[in-house]
């Protein structure tokens, strides 16, 4: 039996609108479908009401990892210690951890990955893309790229949280080109404000 989801439950469904938003005036509620690649995965979930943010659990039972020093690529496989499964990853080294889930987010939905300020602070785990995003049309599973940052080796353990997951709107706007002419007093290029 599959244990009781976890994912936030404003994130549960496919998009739909809610039962009362015609009654409201309101903007419909979005919703996201997902899906457990494995009976025991640990869904995203918030550490409080107030997080902004849902938890990424790794899921190593018996997988491969795709491994990089940023310029060879090699597999790995996770290994079991003391019934414990994990990946080790050699300082300065990335690994694109899965997460034993897939999603189909609602259009206008992005999902931004980013980094735990707990991993990075105290054991020098990075997300080097971060925040990473996952369109609303990726339906394949999700993957973190993270990096071990600190000076020694680092085993990642099944289950651990490593990056979290904040879900924003975001406009897909059309490019159309023409002149772009000074509309404010700001020039002179990058950083042009100031440096204080």
């Amino acid at each position: 039996m599959r244990p009781t989801p976890s994912f936030p439950a404003e994130l549960i469904a496919v998009a739909q609108p809610s039962l009362d938003a015609g009654a409201s005036g309101g903007e419909p509620a979005l919703h996201a479908l997902i899906e457990r690649l494995h009976d025991d995965v640990l869904l995203p979930e918030r550490a409080t009401p107030g997080s902004a943010g849902c938890d990424l659990r790794a899921y190593l039972k018996g997988r491969s990892v795709r491994c990089s020093d940023g310029v060879q690529q090699r597999e790995r496989t996770a290994t079991e210690d003391a019934g414990e499964w994990g990946l080790m990853l050699d300082a300065g080294e990335m690994a694109l951890v899965p997460l034993g889930f897939r999603t189909r987010l609602p259009l206008g939905i992005e999902a931004q990955v980013r980094p735990r300020s707990g991993q990075a602070f105290k054991h020098a785990l990075t997300i080097p893309n971060a925040p990473g995003t996952v369109d609303a049309d990726y339906a394949e599973e999700w993957m973190v790229i993270v990096r071990n940052d600190a000076p020694a080796a680092r085993r990642i353990t099944h289950g651990e949280r490593i990056a979290q997951v904040v879900f924003a709107r975001h406009a897909a706007l059309e490019l159309r080109e023409g002149m772009v002419q000074r509309s404010t007093e700001r020039a002179g290029g990058f950083g042009s404000t100031g440096t204080t």
